[in-house]
């Protein structure tokens, strides 16, 4: 079979359909965020999934999410800490919360789950540290804001997952105009060289298209 993005979409669909199956609470996220012209910017259901795991093979009680959107990756992560746990997520759009918000409670995971509206870099340093897990999936031209937010948010063993660190492969131009390339280059080279991190990457390819994740340990 020849390499390409239909090729691409198609084994992601054939993975999501055989390891994460028929989920309504999340299907009714897309439809929420698709009845309200929101972007379809969500991670994938394999993604979501692994999100998921990642919470949960770390141990995490306590969340940080810095881009809500529609509450798809936040319901994710509300179901990974369990009834004790709780998640901090962050939007900068209200009328995006709103929607999140509902789709949350009718999950039935919204008592784990505190949303705060507002630009991250105005709203991270009012929060209170300690989380033991960051994933991190808004604007990419804060990431370097993000990241120094999520180590001193963090503790030594927190977990840092950095989104959209692909960019079609554009992250290897040291020429680009891009803001979001640069932004995510920029956040690249911070985990490769601030010491309060230890720091991989995974390319992917999928439904979302050539992407990828950076997975971080805060030392």
């Amino acid at each position: 079979m020849e390499p390409t993005p239909a090729a691409w979409a198609d084994a992601d669909t054939y993975l999501a359909d055989l390891l994460v199956g028929h989920d309504p609470d999340l299907e009714k996220v897309l439809e929420a965020q698709r009845a309200a012209d929101m972007p379809e910017i969500e991670v994938a259901p394999l993604a979501g999934k692994l999100l998921g795991l990642v919470a949960r093979i770390s141990g995490a009680r306590r969340v940080l999410e810095i881009g809500t959107l529609g509450g798809y990756s936040t319901i994710w992560l509300a179901r990974a800490v369990g009834p004790e746990g709780r998640v901090v997520t962050i939007e900068a759009e209200a009328d995006n919360a709103a929607v999140a918000r509902t789709s949350i409670d009718a999950a039935g995971v919204g008592d784990r789950v505190d949303i705060r509206v507002g630009r991250g870099a105005d709203v991270l340093p009012t929060l209170v540290g300690g989380f033991d897990l960051v994933f991190i999936d808004a604007d990419k031209e804060s990431n370097t804001i993000y990241l120094d937010w999520a180590a001193k948010l963090g503790h030594p063993g927190t977990v840092v997952v950095l989104d959209n660190i692909g960019r079609d492969g554009e992250i290897v131009r040291d020429d680009s105009t891009d803001p979001k390339v640069i932004g995510t280059q920029e956040g690249l080279r911070m985990l490769a060289e601030d010491p309060r991190f230890d720091a991989t990457a995974l390319q992917t390819v999928g439904i979302k298209g050539w992407d990828g994740i950076a997975l971080a340990l805060v030392v």
